[in-house]
């Protein structure tokens, strides 16, 4: 069998061969591209009109679905005056574990874990190790994007980060609801595959905070998945982020072990709240 690019980084990188569960054997699932996909649901979307219960069913089949991704990824970011790109990897475990390691020729520069109840970032060459809460904050000092992790490990699988609950109002290819604390969201739907390709937060004051879109799809056995997704925040400063993946694993099984990390011996640890910010 040829050799995947994640057999290629663990021999290349002993920090990346945290990314390969013991035991699991190299078999990735069969992520073809695609045009056009079929939902389960039978839905003509043809008619560019569709009942609201359907749409939300379609949403909820889909977050159902999609539990675990295994992925390298380059994630490119834009500021206001500032660009720039690493090559990482991705293990998410929804709804409540992150692994991510930013990768290079000489190894892991980051290894970043997150177990639902605690955020670990690892600097392997500096030999510093910083722990803190997993709040929206320490994660946004790592991952440029302001949500909680339960919406992050979502919106990291290609979903919508909602909630399935009513009233949810639709319109055509879209769906949207209020939210308690003021606000909606806004869910938006391809024609052809009728799958969710958009998503966005607005604000009390009627200003979009947030806004996804999810393309270049491929085939896996649980439906389409998105390649790409770009990110979008606004506000006082507008900041951009795009996530490539390069052939990755859906529902793979992945070990609780994978969302954890020990303090090696003489390496400094250090409050996550010391970074600033």
């Amino acid at each position: 069998m040829r050799a995947s690019r994640w057999e290629k980084i663990q021999a290349s990188s002993p920090h990346a061969g945290f990314l390969v569960v013991a035991g699991i054997l190299v078999g990735f699932w069969s992520c073809a591209p695609i045009g056009h996909g079929t939902p389960s649901l039978s839905i003509d979307f043809s008619s560019q009109r569709h009942g609201t219960r359907e749409l939300v069913q379609i949403l909820a089949q889909r977050i159902d679905r999609f539990r675990s991704l295994r992925s390298l990824a380059r994630v490119t970011y834009w500021k206001t005056e500032e660009k720039g790109s690493i090559q990482g990897a991705f293990l998410v475990r929804r709804p409540d574990r992150l692994r991510m390691e930013t990768l290079s020729l000489l190894g892991a520069i980051l290894v970043l874990t997150v177990d639902g109840n605690e955020v670990v970032g690892f600097y392997p060459r500096e030999g510093t190790f910083y722990r803190g809460r997993a709040s929206k904050k320490n994660l946004a000092r790592y991952i440029q994007i302001p949500l909680e992790l339960r919406d992050l490990t979502s919106l990291l699988m290609g979903l919508p980060p909602v909630e399935i609950q009513w009233p949810w109002e639709g319109e055509n290819l879209s769906i949207q609801r209020s939210l308690s604390g003021g606000g909606s969201e806004v869910v938006t739907f391809d024609p052809d595959m009728g799958i969710p390709i958009g998503w966005e937060r607005v604000g009390p004051d009627g200003e979009v905070e947030l806004s996804a879109v999810f393309s270049d799809f491929i085939s896996t056995p649980v439906g389409p998945f998105p390649l790409r997704i770009s990110l979008e925040s606004y506000g006082s400063q507008e900041e951009r982020l795009e996530i490539r993946y390069q052939e990755p694993e859906v529902n793979v099984a992945l070990s609780a072990s994978l969302f954890v990390q020990q303090k090696p011996r003489h390496v400094r640890e250090y409050p996550l709240d010391s970074l600033g910010g």
